[in-house]
């Protein structure tokens, strides 16, 4: 697997394309409101940006049920106003993944269209069929009753979601519509998969999120199967596209590493902990909570991965309730001090940066369900509509923060002591030590539990750098590794350094660099 080295130092902003920034007036994001923010994420220290689905869409699921891969959403814009924005990021020295989402389409598709009718013909095979109509796919919800075809067709999630075909890695002998992966039907699915990465990576995007990435293969526990298929799109992306960065929704970073994916992210689901840290009723950060078993598990994924790849921590997604509604002030400052000071390209959900918060009693828009508090409109100052849209507020996509004294981002800009501030603060300090950055290398040298610390010392190109981070209400003294010789962050109070101890105040921070 090619090196994407401009990795080695990258910072992600997740932009979510409807509720960033409107230019039209019709109360949905657009690519020109992206590309009229670029210096505001560049300023924030970002070296790239991951965005949301961006295709035609019927949006029952914003966008993750693609209607067409090859055409940008006219809500957003026109393809070429997509490669528009990616020259105005490249001109700007930096990257943008898109969103791929390979495991299933919308049903107004047209290939689903095409693979329902009753005639064989290129597509009939290009989505999990039974040959029973009243027989769904094993642990599959399906539709019936919609097709000239007979059989029920298998869906992920949403019922409007067909689910494509990559095949069965242990295909049962009495189910003869479970396809092997290796099957004419499989085969061309992935194919098609591929032509679309061609065209958008021709179009100038610098790679790709895959959406739901280990679920393609089916009867495939170990994932025997799913990985050998990224291995083949790992070895197509190194001939035709060496520079193209992968990055899965997995959570399972040996798995995914041996796939050929440059990156992991350790999410809210899965075995990862993370919500440990951030999103329960005693997070870490808010100083009641054990982030013990985030650690032991995080020790165990970089040892199983051998060191190869980036296991990446986000602040959130367009999945996650907002770090607001769990931490307050100081709280999500040290939140960002640890994803500014772990291994592995941190990413920045839209609005984190500002503390912006979940919008509590929304109804679901587009498939958003308890997750559209989480998707509202960024607040970027103290205008109509808090700059997003100038439409009427009842035409916005989805209601805004209603509070009175919600944040925005040009009143934190103002405001030295803001956690906008704090971030940029702390991306630049990561900018500055290649042994905060992506590879550098970590050793935990204290855990986290319960009334203790969580404390590591990163280390990289000649460089140590002790990372402290004591959300308690109690002094602690942590032993460095090392003799601390300067201190290059602090938050909450004064660290003192005796010989090769650290004594961090109660709710602090700090960074200091080892002799």
């Amino acid at each position: 697997m090619n090196e994407v080295k401009w990795l080695d130092s990258a910072v992600f902003y997740e932009i979510y394309p409807q509720s960033f920034k409107d230019t039209n007036g019709d109360g949905i994001g657009d690519f020109r409101g992206i590309a009229e923010k670029l210096d505001y994420i560049k300023e924030l220290g970002c070296t790239a940006i991951w965005m949301n689905p961006c295709y035609d869409s019927p949006f029952l699921d914003a966008g993750y049920d693609v209607r067409d891969y090859y055409k940008a959403a006219p809500r957003y814009g026109t393809n070429d106003d997509l490669k528009a924005l990616f020259g105005e990021i490249h001109r700007r020295g930096m990257h943008i993944l898109l969103d791929l989402v390979p495991g299933h389409t919308s049903w107004e598709h047209e290939w689903f269209r095409q693979s329902c009718r009753g005639e064989r013909n290129e597509f009939t095979d290009r989505y999990i069929w039974t040959d029973n109509t009243w027989e769904a796919p094993e642990g599959m919800n399906a539709l019936i009753g919609i097709a000239e075809r007979v059989g029920a067709c298998g869906v992920n999630f949403f019922s409007h979601q067909p689910a494509l075909n990559y095949g069965y890695y242990k295909p049962k002998p009495d189910k003869p519509w479970q396809q092997p992966t290796d099957a004419p039907g499989p085969k061309a699915t992935l194919e098609a998969m591929k032509d679309i990465m061609r065209f958008w990576l021709n179009m100038g995007c610098d790679g790709f999120r895959v959406d739901m990435a280990p679920s393609l293969i089916k009867n495939d526990e170990d994932r025997k199967g799913v990985i050998a298929l990224w291995q083949d799109v790992r070895a197509f992306l190194d001939r035709e596209f060496p520079d193209a960065a992968m990055v899965s929704e997995w959570g399972e970073p040996d798995k995914s590493l041996l796939g050929g994916f440059h990156m992991d992210f350790l999410l809210h689901f899965g075995p990862s902990h993370y919500n440990d840290l951030f999103r329960c009723d005693k997070p870490f950060f808010g100083g009641e909570g054990d982030a013990s078993e985030f650690v032991k598990t995080y020790k165990e994924n970089l040892a199983k991965s051998g060191g190869k790849g980036l296991m990446c921590i986000p602040s959130g997604n367009h999945d996650m309730i907002r770090l607001a509604k769990y931490l307050r002030g100081d709280e999500l400052k040290m939140a960002f001090a640890f994803l500014m000071s772990m291994p592995g390209a941190p990413f920045i959900y839209y609005g984190d940066e500002i503390g912006m918060r979940y919008v509590e009693g929304l109804y679901s828009v587009e498939g958003g369900y308890e997750r559209t508090g989480s998707r509202s409109p960024m607040q970027w100052d103290g205008t109509e509509n808090a700059g997003f849209s100038t439409a009427p507020a009842d035409k916005l996509y989805i209601k805004l923060d209603p509070s009175a004294d919600r944040p925005t981002a040009q009143a934190q800009m103002n405001d030295p002591g803001s956690l906008l501030n704090e971030v940029k603060k702390l991306v630049s300090i990561r900018a500055e030590h290649k042994a905060l950055q992506s590879r550098g290398d970590i050793v935990f040298v204290s855990a986290g539990g319960p009334g203790e610390p969580l404390a590591y010392v990163r280390s990289g190109a000649g460089e140590r750098i002790l990372v402290v981070l004591n959300p308690t209400d109690s002094k602690v003294t942590v032993a460095a590794g090392g003799v601390p010789d300067r201190q290059i962050y602090s938050l909450g109070g004064t660290a003192e350094a005796n010989g090769s101890d650290i004594t961090a105040e109660p709710r602090s921070a700090c960074w200091y660099v080892l002799r």
